[in-house]
């Protein structure tokens, strides 16, 4: 049997549209906003936000919490 459109994923006890995207939250903690997770009929994918190397000693992390950037 075949379903009419595209099917929704169900991550933890949410359900997200195809196409829908999000940033998962996982207890104990939180929003992972670092990590992007979205629907492709009916499967879910996710991935960490990929960053640049970075080409100081020490870098900060001011402007994106997930990326270090020189200062």
């Amino acid at each position: 049997m075949q379903a009419d459109g595209p099917r929704a994923c169900r991550f933890g006890r949410r359900w997200y549209l195809n196409n829908e995207s999000w940033h998962p939250s996982v207890p104990p903690f939180g929003e992972m906003k670092c990590i992007l997770c979205w629907c492709v009929s009916g499967e879910t994918h996710c991935q960490r936000q990929e960053c640049p190397p970075s080409a100081c000693t020490s870098p900060a992390t001011r402007d994106n919490p997930c990326c270090a950037k020189c200062r």
